[in-house]
């Protein structure tokens, strides 16, 4: 019988300031271990010439990509872009029109949409939407790593398509 897969909450968020800017993204894995104990992990950086999306991005494929082994995943976001590429199957479509969008124009962040189907292939995922800046508490930790991220003076290049 296979193992059962291990269950993990994911939050995460993007930030920039400017757009394209100095950015952030954080993230936040949870977990409990067999004595019902919850772990946590916050995994956050900061980029130059960035934008906001490519933030939200980043911050969903870092926490997939921080997995060991394939889990069951609920990624809390409060990025409109992300949930509604997977939840308006906008991404079945990008992928069937060769990464073009409905005006027949090139998906943007493309790097990053292929490099996130990547990391979710292994995962049982489940998306969920929150309000932004609303009082969720891992919402509100995961803006404030990437606000902070996004302030650091030794930011890496994510360059913009």
């Amino acid at each position: 019988m296979p193992e059962e897969k291990m269950f993990v909450e994911m939050y995460t968020d993007g930030a920039c300031s400017g757009n394209p800017g100095n950015g952030g993204y954080g993230c936040i894995l949870r977990y409990k271990d067999k004595n019902s104990k919850y772990h946590e992990k916050e995994l956050t950086q900061g980029f130059f010439n960035t934008t906001n999306n490519r933030m939200e991005l980043m911050a969903v494929i870092v926490g997939l990509e921080a997995l060991k082994k394939p889990c069951r995943v609920t990624i809390t976001s409060d990025s409109k872009y992300f949930i509604d590429a997977f939840e308006q199957k906008w991404i079945d479509l990008w992928i069937k029109n060769n990464w073009k969008n409905a005006s027949k124009k090139a998906v943007k962040n493309v790097d990053l949409w292929k490099r996130l189907l990547i990391a979710m292939k292994n995962h049982e995922v489940n998306l969920v939407w929150v309000k932004g800046h609303n009082g969720h508490e891992f919402n509100e930790r995961c803006d404030k790593l990437a606000q902070n991220s996004s302030k650091n003076p030794q930011l890496k290049d994510n360059i913009i398509e």
